[in-house]
């Protein structure tokens, strides 16, 4: 499988209402996020309002994490509740989700009907290595995937290609093969699977 290797460098930091988001990577290559035409999007927002709203996004399905900090959120006509570093959270984009208290956060959104993702936190110890298979999700309708892995922590290798804490390693025509992950020091990472068509 080829990895890509996405550094803060290439990233796309944009305002929102309550801080920064941060696009790690969109497809397809060269969407543009505000026209809402996008596959999928993998991004981190900084939330500085101690009390927020999400943008409502009917069309996407999205999971979202904490990397740092605290955040309590409330979907819908559900209860308030705390979102600890690195649990996910998955709902509707199009249902109204208040959040508070101040984080960086990881966020995944696909599109309803065309895509399918899981994301899952890893935990490495210094030097150990780990086989990750992606979780099966998709039906046979969508016959592509797409891993991404990003490093919140530490340091890591996805079949050999390297990344270091706050990159974001990506494989767009992913393989039905587990990933050989090696860390550098101890790691925390998100990885993520995203099927479609």
């Amino acid at each position: 499988m080829k990895w890509e290797l996405i550094t803060q460098e290439q990233y796309v930091t944009t305002l929102w209402s309550g801080g920064t988001t941060t696009q790690l990577a969109i497809a397809p290559e060269g969407a543009v996020y505000a026209d809402r035409d996008f596959l999928w999007r993998l991004s981190s927002a900084k939330v500085e309002l101690e009390h927020s709203d999400f943008t409502p996004l009917p069309d996407y399905n999205r999971l979202i994490s904490i990397l740092s900090g605290e955040l309590e959120l409330k979907i819908g006509a559900g209860e308030r509740f705390p979102l600890r570093p690195l649990q996910l959270c998955s709902f509707d984009g199009g249902v109204p989700v208040e959040s508070w208290g101040r984080c960086t956060d990881f966020n995944l959104m696909v599109r309803k009907g065309a895509a399918q993702a899981a994301a899952q936190e890893l935990r490495l110890e210094a030097g150990s290595t780990l086989f990750w298979s992606a979780p099966v999700l998709a039906s046979e309708s969508f016959s592509a995937r797409t891993l991404a892995i990003y490093c919140a922590r530490g340091g890591v290798s996805a079949d050999g290609t390297p990344a270091k804490e706050g990159q974001l390693l990506l494989c767009r025509e992913a393989e039905d093969a587990p990933v050989k992950l090696t860390a550098e020091g101890a790691a925390a990472l998100m990885a993520a699977v995203i099927y479609h068509k």
